[in-house]
């Protein structure tokens, strides 16, 4: 099982990550950041304007998931702060590179553990009908399917959701 930790990537991380300026993200974040974070525009671009608007929420947005010894995987985190009906998504990406180790599934249980922590009641995933590792996953540690929607930038998604 894999053990990682979650750094918030606060917005001059990702500002600077939308300036294409990995030296600054990295310095800023504590962490050295991977070239691939830099092909994320649109993920950076919309949380950047989500704590631009509300600072106190960041802490529910983005985190570099790293595992030992201090190599950045990947990244996971929450669409935003809890709804007013206490649910949170979360969403979670692992350089392929990476993947197949468990970072995944560790840095899901981490996201569960934050929403627990700070007063979320339902945590939901939505994942495309076609990741199969996606969709065992989230099956794999008690998410239930409860519906699917369609999200403008990815198609058809899976929604599923549980309790943190």
């Amino acid at each position: 099982m894999s053990t990682v930790r979650l750094v918030s990537l606060t917005g001059p991380v990702m500002s600077a990550l939308l300036q294409r300026d990995l030296e600054t993200a990295s310095a800023a974040a504590g962490v050295a950041l991977p070239p691939a974070f830099l092909d994320e525009e649109r993920l950076w671009s919309l949380r950047v304007k989500q704590v631009t608007a509300d600072p106190a929420s960041a802490p529910w947005f983005v985190r570099a998931v790293v595992a030992e010894p201090d190599a950045v995987v990947g990244h996971a985190g929450f669409h935003g702060p809890p709804d007013s009906d206490d649910m949170v998504e979360i969403g979670y990406a692992i350089l392929r590179e990476h993947r197949r180790r468990g970072h995944a599934r560790a840095a899901v249980g981490e996201l569960l553990a934050y929403a627990r922590e700070h007063g979320a009641r339902t945590v939901r995933a939505s994942v495309s009908p076609d990741n199969e590792p996606s969709l065992a996953l989230v099956r794999s540690i008690g998410f239930v399917r409860c519906g699917e929607h369609w999200d403008d930038e990815d198609g058809p998604e899976l929604v599923f959701e549980r309790a943190p």
